[in-house]
């Protein structure tokens, strides 16, 4: 078994080791705590289906758990809205927050294991930025994931995977997440 005090992701240490210097040296920064880093990690999955089933959120909320290693929170309606048939309170989807070394962990795993094996996959766009350094970006199958048993999935999910960093533009963010291998088309 693995001891956890000694144990360091393998991106936390490849930050630590060699992209801060890239980082400094690149915007020449004046001192280390001016260089972008990873701030949180944000999967969300919204269920439509779950105005007519319930039991669709909670199954997605376990599917959600298994990718991210950490419990998901069911999300739930703020208003009721009658065209979509809605009620205020109604559960409607799931999100996990990753902050640390789970963090780095699931960005790993979404670089080099779950992007491959997205079909047709030719990178992601690199023009989802919102202007503070955040990327957004979504899947259309959450069964992409090796943790997911094919088998068992009742109906293929969608999901955001929202990243958030400390960094102050759009262009530092791209930068440090390049830094991590993501597979930008532009």
């Amino acid at each position: 078994m693995l001891d956890a005090t000694k144990y360091t992701p393998r991106l936390r240490a490849e930050f630590r080791d060699k992209i801060k210097a890239a980082l400094k040296e690149e915007f020449g920064y004046a001192n280390d705590m001016q260089i972008p880093r990873l701030d949180k990690i944000v999967l969300n999955m919204g269920v439509g289906e779950a105005v007519k089933d319930t039991k669709k959120v909670k199954q997605a909320a376990e599917e959600l758990s298994l990718i991210a290693g950490q419990k998901a929170v069911i999300t739930h309606a703020k208003k009721s809205i009658a065209g979509f048939r809605v009620r205020e309170e109604m559960p409607l989807g799931c999100k996990v927050t990753l902050r640390g070394d789970r963090m780095y962990e699931f960005l790993d795993r979404l670089i080099n294991i779950a992007l491959p094996r997205v079909r047709d996959f030719r990178g992601v766009k690199g023009s989802s930025f919102d202007g503070r350094g955040n990327y957004a970006m979504g899947l259309k199958e959450h069964i992409v994931f090796p943790e997911i048993n094919f088998d068992k999935v009742d109906e293929v999910l969608g999901m955001d995977i929202i990243i958030c960093t400390n960094a102050k533009t759009d262009a530092e963010a791209k930068s440090l997440l390049k830094h991590f291998n993501m597979p930008f088309t532009s």
